[in-house]
């Protein structure tokens, strides 16, 4: 399976960081099978750089009968609803999971949640909002354990 992570720097050996904010499934290394999504993702947080990388790996799929996963389907259900909102609200929450893959939350998912955490939406309210999004993959690659199953193949420079 093709990944890719956009970044503004190359990552050939990619390592599992601690984020200084909260993201949807934790600390780790975050890919996708949207091309576009690390593109997006590259020419978003380049700042004052006048390029970005988007990062192409080779993600083998036997990881997935050798590690300890959480996979969420789309659209998002009640499962998936409370991992990402432990994961953005409790600072020391923490998983187990070497890889974690499901829908990313983006802008308007966001805003959606927003919502839920202020009590003016229902988690039903939420999820049946979020059925109506198309919502892009990605995979979180949480352990050392689990990179071992991921393969730099090349990388695009995005202006």
């Amino acid at each position: 399976m093709k990944l890719f992570h956009g970044s503004t720097v190359v990552v050939r050996t990619p390592r599992i960081l601690v984020p200084n904010r909260t993201l949807d499934y934790g600390a780790g290394f975050y890919t996708t099978t949207s091309e576009r999504q690390a593109k997006d993702w590259a020419l978003r947080n380049r700042k004052d750089q006048n390029v970005g990388y988007v990062n192409v790996y080779e993600f083998d799929e036997s990881a997935f009968s050798h590690l300890n996963c959480l996979i969420f389907h789309s659209p998002p259900d009640e499962d998936w609803v409370d991992f990402v909102h432990a994961n953005r609200t409790q600072r020391d929450f923490s998983h187990n999971y070497d890889l974690v893959y499901g829908p990313v939350a983006n802008d308007r998912v966001y805003a959606a949640f927003a919502l839920y955490e202020q009590g003016l939406l229902s988690k039903q309210e939420l999820i049946g909002e979020l059925k109506t999004y198309s919502l892009i993959d990605q995979m979180l690659f949480h352990t050392d354990k689990s990179l071992e199953y991921l393969s730099f193949v090349e990388v695009e420079e995005v202006c």
